[in-house]
């Protein structure tokens, strides 16, 4: 259920548009906030606010990878299937993670810690393959840099439960900036 607060704040950002529509992305943003992924009350919610239909608010929601359909995983993996990842072996580094985590691309495993996705680009083909976990880059992949991922992650949830940032061990920048 998406609180008043919430459409308040979606009603406000809207205001700054010319058109009510415009504001659908951030609106969406603010509903994913609130509840973790965007679920049917937030298509909902979006669409009442913005004078659209739950249809055109979905078709925005499904259309863009940083919008969730279920429940995450506490780390969201996304791996990068563009042309430059293609050809540095991300498929490989793919069916890796899959192999590690015990799921499939499009799955979150059982436990809710990890959620694996394939998009188009990350913005990084200068440094490809790369993968973004939650808001943090990391470039230049290969299999043994992704079993330490893996092998870091796992020892973050053993610790603390929650799988903190990787980029303390690893040495990552927080942002790509490898260009495209």
């Amino acid at each position: 259920m998406i609180s008043e607060q919430a459409k308040q704040r979606m009603r406000e950002l809207a205001a700054r548009y010319p058109v009510a529509r415009s504001a659908v992305m951030p609106a969406l943003y603010i509903a994913q906030a609130e509840e973790g992924y965007v679920s049917r009350a937030a298509l909902e919610a979006v669409a009442e606010v913005l004078n659209m239909t739950v249809d055109d608010v979905e078709s925005v929601a499904t259309f863009y990878t940083m919008y969730y359909q279920r429940p995450p995983g506490k780390k969201v993996i996304k791996v990068c299937n563009s042309i430059s990842c293609y050809l540095r072996g991300c498929d490989e580094l793919i069916e890796q993670l899959e192999r590690r985590l015990g799921i499939r691309r499009g799955e979150t495993s059982p436990d809710g810690r990890y959620t694996l996705l394939t998009v188009e680009c990350l913005a990084s083909c200068g440094t490809a393959p790369v993968l973004q976990v939650n808001d943090e880059f990391v470039e230049n992949l290969t299999p043994e840099l992704v079993d330490r991922l893996v092998d870091q992650w796992e020892a973050e949830f053993r610790s603390d439960g929650r799988g903190q940032s990787q980029s303390q061990v690893l040495g990552q920048r927080p942002s790509g900036a490898g260009g495209c």
